[in-house]
């Protein structure tokens, strides 16, 4: 099976170099790494090609018209040769077993889910200056306090289980009611049955995952939860939420019309 780790970004190579640090050290390798940037900047086309690490990236882009991130996501769909793609934000830092239990729960008929701990300033930069991510992975526990203090969200989402242990049914008790767009998978199959990401959709948020939840479950897929085994550490940055009225109402007439498969995804 042909595996592909979808990366959206858009301009900041600060963070994506952590993320790339943290891909590097997963306990898998066999997967394409794919950078799909909603836009065409030098800066990111730069870090690109002077990148250095061990892995092989593959760099999609499009021309900068505002947010158009399902565009960029539909088109990543088509042009990447892999059965299963497993999606991430380009802020979001991977456990090093992110990927392989990801891997582990595959279903033909499942979706994915997880979450991520969003971490605070201080920790934020802890993370940046970690040699590993396991080292850092390891404190969250121990630290759940000071992490707490400095401001993190969602902390019990960093706590690691492993599905091999004897916690391990505490992750499989913890469900997913939606799909969150920084920590999903699922095959390619399901996504075109879908016809991909609805590119209505032009500002941040539920189109980019709750959208997807229901469409998917009208077309008979399950979500499967993998809250806390395969854990996500959000660096911090200045929230840039909008209002969603518009997103809502474009959703709940998909809604009232039980458009499972969208009209302006892969396929126009």
């Amino acid at each position: 099976m042909k595996v592909a780790l979808i990366i959206s970004v858009y301009k900041n190579i600060i963070d994506l170099d952590v993320v790339l640090k943290s891909v590097e050290q997963q306990s898998v390798s066999d997967f394409i790494t794919v950078i799909s940037e909603d836009g065409d900047s030098t800066i990111m086309a730069d870090y690109v090609n002077y990148y250095s690490g061990k892995l092989a990236l593959t760099h999609l882009t499009q021309e900068d018209k505002g947010w158009q991130k399902n565009k960029a996501l539909n088109n990543a769909i088509r042009k990447i040769d892999a059965d299963y793609f497993i999606f991430i934000d380009g802020d979001c830092v991977l456990h090093p077993n992110f990927i392989k239990n990801h891997l582990k729960f595959t279903k033909e008929n499942r979706i994915l889910a997880g979450k991520r701990i969003k971490l605070g300033t201080e920790y934020s930069q802890k993370l940046r200056d970690s040699k590993t991510v396991l080292d850092f992975s390891k404190t969250i526990l121990p630290e759940i306090f000071s992490i707490k203090k400095d401001g993190a969200k969602f902390y019990e989402e960093g706590i690691y289980i492993s599905p091999n242990s004897a916690f391990s049914f505490i992750g499989y008790i913890r469900k997913m009611s939606q799909i969150k767009g920084c920590n999903f998978s699922c095959y390619k199959s399901a996504l075109e049955k879908i016809n991909g990401f609805n590119e209505d959709y032009v500002l941040p948020a539920i189109g980019e995952d709750i959208d997807l939840t229901w469409r998917f479950e009208g077309m008979g897929y399950q979500l499967f939860s993998v809250r806390n085994f395969a854990v996500q550490y959000h660096l911090h940055h200045k929230e840039n939420w909008t209002d969603q009225s518009v997103n809502i109402a474009i959703m709940k007439e998909n809604q009232k019309l039980k458009r499972y498969v969208t009209l302006n995804g892969i396929k126009k």
